[in-house]
């Protein structure tokens, strides 16, 4: 009877999983404060892509850490990067397997701000130029869906424009559209090497207190092309969901992020939760606040235990 009546259904095909893409072969690192989560070298991403796709995971989103690092972000946009190989391995071991791109700049930086710094300031305009080349590579390297994350203005226009000029009207853009300045994401840090070298992201990033800014940061994106729009992090900012979902017929992403996958699995170690009952009551939550896209590192577990009700 439950079943039967249940107003919210929750899948395998409504997760992304978050994927991080190291230089070499053979490589599987694990990320001491994201148990279960690994940086991989791109033969064992196709392996783990390969699980994802067997479970019937939505798709894979893709995070890179170069070998160098430098002010000019340059391992971000060369056609020989290591997301862009992670790109063409996928594309072409799994062509039916959605790969969607992180496109920021943080990961690439020897500075680790998500943009180019003059002294200690982060220009706007030519960080935006410098996302764009990111975004067409990744479309030329055969991504199916690129995601600026960078909270930089006007960028969504910015790459939209550039993909229609390059011949890649086809190629979606999901923005990073209301990203707060959360401490949620410090295991990210560790897991992508990006922590900043001095200050922090807030001069970009959203001031968590506010609510309508991010409605007006969503109407931006959605003025400017965005085809989907996401909210970050997911569970302090449910309310947040909700609102986007209300303004909006496109599809509405929500990150699971990295702090809220930490606090879960270090709970569930210490036996103070039910991890599976924790994790598929908080992912129907974000679905029933409005996500229609579930970006979760939760991904494969959560796949498996919906597979085997």
């Amino acid at each position: 009877m439950r079943r039967l009546v249940r107003e919210t259904e929750l899948n395998a095909g409504d997760f992304l999983y978050p994927m991080f893409l190291v230089p070499g072969t053979g490589i599987r690192k694990p990320i001491g404060s994201m148990p279960g989560i690994c940086q991989l070298s791109v033969d064992e991403a196709v392996k783990e892509a390969r699980e994802a796709l067997r479970l019937g995971v939505g798709g894979v989103i893709l995070f890179g850490i170069p070998p160098e690092k430098d002010l000019e972000a340059s391992g971000a946009y060369d056609p020989n990067g290591i997301v862009q190989l992670g790109i063409v391995a996928l594309k072409r071991e799994l062509p039916e397997l959605l790969v969607v791109t992180d496109v920021c700049l943080c990961e690439y930086t020897s500075h680790g701000h998500c943009g180019v710094i003059e002294g200690e300031e982060l220009l706007n305009d030519p960080s935006v130029e410098l996302l764009v080349k990111t975004a067409i590579s990744h479309a030329r390297a055969g991504a199916d869906m690129v995601a600026p994350s960078d909270m930089m203005d006007g960028r969504i226009g910015a790459i939209r424009q550039a993909l229609d000029a390059s011949g890649f009207e086809t190629v979606p853009v999901m923005a990073y559209s209301a990203k707060y300045a959360s401490s949620y994401y410090g295991p990210f840090r560790e897991a992508a090497e990006s922590a900043p070298a001095f200050g922090d992201r807030r001069s970009y990033q959203m001031d968590p207190p506010n609510a309508r800014e991010a409605l007006k940061e969503v109407a931006l994106d959605l003025d400017e092309g965005a085809d989907i729009v996401m909210v970050k992090p997911a569970l302090a900012y449910m309310d947040i969901i909700w609102r986007v979902k209300q303004m909006t017929d496109r599809p509405v992403a929500a990150y699971n992020v990295s702090g809220e996958y930490a606090m879960v699995k270090a709970a569930a170690e210490r036996g103070w939760i039910d991890e599976k009952k924790l994790v598929l009551e908080t992912l129907v939550g974000l679905k029933r606040a409005g996500a229609d896209i579930l970006i979760t590192y939760h991904a494969l577990e959560a796949a498996r235990w919906l597979n085997d009700a």
